[in-house]
């Protein structure tokens, strides 16, 4: 189905990984990826499965029978989330550093927000 096929390579084009890569993961060939991310083989239940569990949606969103990835009960966040946190020990560190109104990145990040609010007034006017 061309909608599994979609919304399966969006996942992967969110994690901004290769085919390859997320073969490793799942436990597949690449072959197999592009065959899904092409509509040109179904994935086999087990590889639902995990999209399903990773991505933390359910499989009627995958089927692309509603828009809400979630259930109602959602409140945690998707397993790619936490291994982006994981990956990024300092992001904590850089965001510091940022608003640390003594480092000469405060200034930085301050110019760069005032852009791009001026930018945006002027894309609405």
């Amino acid at each position: 189905m061309k909608i599994i096929a979609t919304i399966l390579k969006n996942f992967r084009d969110e994690l901004g990984i290769s085919q390859k890569k997320l073969a490793e993961k799942i436990g597949v060939t690449q072959t197999s990826i592009y065959r899904y991310e092409n509509d040109i083989a179904d994935p086999p239940t087990k590889v639902l499965l995990w999209y399903a569990d990773y991505f933390d949606v359910s499989l009627d969103y995958i089927f692309g029978r509603t828009k809400n990835p979630r259930g109602k009960n959602f409140n945690h966040k998707p397993e790619n989330i936490k291994e982006i946190s994981k990956q990024n020990k300092n992001l904590k560190e850089f965001i510091n550093m940022c608003f640390d109104p003594k480092s000469s990145m405060n200034n930085r990040l301050k110019e760069t927000l005032f852009q791009i609010l001026s930018e945006e007034k002027e894309n609405h006017n």
